[in-house]
Parts: structure tokens; C-alpha cells; sequence
């Protein structure tokens, strides 16, 4: 891979802005009932999701307009530079529309496959995180100035806190023995979930946050931020992707505790993507 480290900076800089953006927009939305529809795969979407995503197209596309956009409520934007954005507009919808503020606005970047850059607004926190290849990972709050993010030092599950999104999602795959034993390997355990829960990990809040189902939108993000905060992100086989279909982010002493546990329990091949 050859990309320049002033293609990167600049692409960075557009990400944050536009998460931020997109993401307060949201806001306008937050606890106002606003309408929830259903989806194709039965997710809940709201207007808010559509004009955040809107939002971040037409800021990346006015930027970079040969840079391909994928994103969860629209059709892919092909482009030939080799960058490839992916959205999720509001990562925790079924927060958002039940009033609870733990819900964020996703911005993940590759260049031919491989993740470059990550960004994680929580528009109801006004606080996130941002990292790019080389660059480290930084964490924001408000108009302050960005702190180095880095995941915890904890070597054991059973002294760290452990976060999923939710734990019908074990069952819906054949795996809720997986959960029930990380549960129980855990010191405590919960489920706010969704990008915040990757958040704690990159943050050292959290040691691990495991996700059974996962698209690519919500994990392009994820990778890089829990890479350059020192800590690791792959699928339930131990392997550092994106298109995995499923997730674990760990502070990475804590990995191996985890893999032992999921790797018995493979994606049944009818969810493979």
C-alpha cells in the first residue's frame, strides 16, 4: 500500500468534521418521537439516520468526489481512487429511538481493502474518538483538545467489564453458551453496546466488547481506532477484518480469553456473507 501520509491527514480531518456535523443533526431528532420504520431485514430507521448519512456523502463527495462511498441506508457510490468510505449514520438506532444517549455516528476509510482511518461521534455525549494508520488514536470531548486514547492494562476478563449490544443476538446465531460463558468469565458485564461500547475499549474503560452479528458498516470504523489505541479487533476466529460479519474488540490481554470461547463456535455458513 502506498498512500501519502498528507492523503490520510487530510481525510481524517474531513472525517471528524463530518461525523460531528452529521451526527449533532441528529440531535434535532433525539427524544421527539420521531417516526421509526422498518426495514427490509425488519431494523427500525428514522429520518435520522437518512439525513445524517446524506449529510456525510455530500461532505465526503465535495471533498473527494473519486472516493467510493458505502453506507447502511443508501446504495454504494463507486469511485476509482482506491478510498473507500463506509457509514453508519446512527450506530444504535434502537437506543436512539428509545431515548437513551449511547448511540453514535460511524466513519471508517480504506484504501483497496486495507482500513486506514476510523471516527466515533456520540452527538448526546458531544465526546468521541479518531484514529488513522500511524497517526495514533485521540480522544475528544466538546471543543477541548484531543487526548491520546489507549485501551486498559487489565490481563484478566474476570477484573474488566465486558459489553456486548445484545444478547438475543448470541441465541439468533446458535451461540448462547458463548455468551453464558463469557458472562460468567467476566467481572461484570454489560450491554449499552453498539460503537459506545467499542468506545470504552479504546478509552481503557472496557476490556472487551463482542458483537455476534455485525455489517460492515458498523466495523469499518472500529478496526483502526482499536489498533492504533493499542488494542485489537477481529472476528470470532481471531482474524482482523471488517467483512467478518461479527466482532471482538479487546484491550488485547484479554483476546486469547475470548477467542477460546467463540472459536467453538463458528458462523453457521447460511449468515456468511
Amino acid at each position: 500500500m502506498s498512500v501519502s501520509a498528507q492523503a490520510i491527514g487530510q481525510r481524517l480531518e474531513l472525517a471528524r468534521r463530518a461525523a460531528c456535523e452529521a451526527g449533532r443533526g441528529t440531535l434535532a431528532h433525539f427524544r421527539t418521537g420521531t417516526d421509526v420504520q422498518r426495514k427490509a431485514d425488519n431494523s427500525p430507521v428514522t429520518i435520522a439516520d437518512r439525513q445524517a448519512e446524506q449529510q456525510l456523502r455530500q461532505l465526503i463527495h465535495a471533498a473527494f468526489p473519486d472516493d467510493a462511498i458505502v453506507g447502511e441506508e443508501f446504495p454504494t457510490q463507486p469511485g476509482p481512487s482506491g478510498f473507500r468510505w463506509v457509514l453508519d449514520p446512527i450506530d444504535g438506532t434502537k437506543s436512539f429511538i428509545s431515548g437513551v444517549p449511547l448511540y453514535g455516528t460511524i466513519v471508517g476509510m480504506d484504501y483497496r481493502g486495507e482500513s486506514l482511518l476510523g471516527v466515533i461521534y456520540l452527538p448526546a455525549l458531544d465526546e468521541g474518538v479518531l484514529a488513522a494508520r500511524g497517526h495514533g488514536a485521540w480522544q475528544f470531548r466538546g471543543g477541548g483538545a484531543a487526548v491520546p486514547a489507549r485501551v486498559s492494562t487489565t490481563a484478566r476478563l474476570a477484573d474488566g467489564l465486558l459489553v456486548t449490544s445484545e444478547i438475543g443476538g448470541f441465541a439468533d446465531r446458535g451461540a448462547a453458551e458463548a455468551w453464558e460463558r463469557l458472562e460468567r468469565s467476566a467481572w461484570i458485564t454489560r450491554t449499552w453496546g453498539d460503537c459506545y461500547g467499542y468506545y470504552l475499549v479504546a478509552t481503557g474503560r472496557a476490556v472487551a466488547m463482542i458483537d455476534p452479528q455485525m455489517n460492515v458498516w458498523d466495523a469499518a470504523g472500529i478496526l483502526p481506532i482499536l489498533e492504533e489505541a493499542g488494542g485489537t479487533f477481529t472476528d470470532w476466529q481471531g482474524r482482523p477484518t471488517v467483512e467478518g460479519g461479527e466482532g471482538i474488540g479487546t484491550n488485547g490481554h484479554v483476546q486469547e480469553e475470548l477467542l477460546a470461547i467463540t472459536r467453538q463456535f463458528p458462523r453457521p455458513a447460511a449468515s456468511r456473507a
